[in-house]
């Protein structure tokens, strides 16, 4: 698996357009091509994820690395196609759904939130792994555990996004403080001016992990939400129960462990070990 780190400077210009929100179009990745449970044979599987997410989904120049990208070269593997044979297509949070109907992507791995809203439109695979919202702090601060201790604090997260509305709704006695990118937000925190940053953990672990940050900061781990990150597939897709056993070989060999680690190393970051690894659902 390619799972080193990008460079630091790299990772926090990318993250600094990291929105839950994010709009635009991502690379077409080809044509056509349709979706094919058999791989290799010359074929190329066409993967969506996220380009600018360090730890998770980041491209660098021609290195791609990240969680879903490891996750998504072994499924890729154990359905016959090698890394040679992945076309990686930015796959930006408001157009997965569509990206999947209009058949410019075969399969996404992009922090893909498994919800009933979405299994009208699409097929998920997974969950390869659950998340929860919590909060990132600084290294040396120990007066913040958890949502209960955000009453008078300043609580960074990215406007307009499902994080930021959940602390409005739950924790209303937190100052929040909405900023463009949670590289703004990284950067009100270490400065002072915010106390706490807030988006799901595994997120939060990835910006923490990058060069320029390691060591200024810390994943609470409190978590008070919970997301299933799931593979997105076309709706109809026979691909589910393959890339369900493909994840539970990754889990069992014990190559889901390494690349949670590798992808994390540096951020002072537990996953919850209640949720994960998780088993994949049953294929409906």
């Amino acid at each position: 698996m390619r799972s080193s780190k990008p460079l630091g400077l790299a990772a926090m210009a990318a993250a600094a357009a990291l929105t839950l929100t994010a709009c635009g179009g991502g690379d077409s990745g080809g044509e056509g091509g349709g979706e094919s449970t058999a791989g290799g044979s010359g074929e190329s599987v066409r993967i969506g994820i996220k380009y600018d997410q360090p730890g998770l989904g980041y491209r660098d120049g021609d290195e791609y690395t990240g969680f879903d990208v490891d996750v998504a070269e072994y499924v890729a593997g154990e359905l016959g196609y090698s890394e040679d044979q992945i076309e990686w297509v930015e796959s930006p949070s408001a157009n997965r759904e569509n990206m999947l109907a209009n058949d410019q992507v075969d399969m996404i791995f992009a922090t893909y939130s498994i919800t009933d809203a979405r299994k009208e439109t699409v097929d998920f695979a997974g969950p390869y792994f659950v998340a929860g919202q919590d909060l990132l702090v600084r290294e040396d601060d120990s007066s913040i555990q958890g949502p209960e201790d955000l009453e008078g604090k300043n609580l960074c997260s990215v406007t307009g996004s499902t994080s930021a509305q959940k602390v409005k709704d739950d924790h209303p006695g937190a100052n929040l403080v909405e900023q463009p990118g949670y590289a703004d937000c990284l950067t009100a925190l270490e400065s002072g001016q915010v106390d706490a940053v807030t988006t799901d953990d595994i997120i939060l672990a990835g910006l923490a992990s990058t060069d320029a940050n390691q060591g200024k900061f810390k994943v609470v781990g409190n978590t008070f939400s919970e997301e299933r990150y799931g593979v997105g597939l076309p709706k109809g897709s026979d691909r589910c129960q393959a890339v369900n056993d493909a994840i539970t070989k990754m889990i069992e060999e014990g190559a889901w462990e390494e690349a949670v680690t590798e992808n994390t190393e540096g951020a002072d970051y537990e996953y919850n070990r209640e949720l994960n690894p998780p088993t994949p659902e049953p294929c409906a």
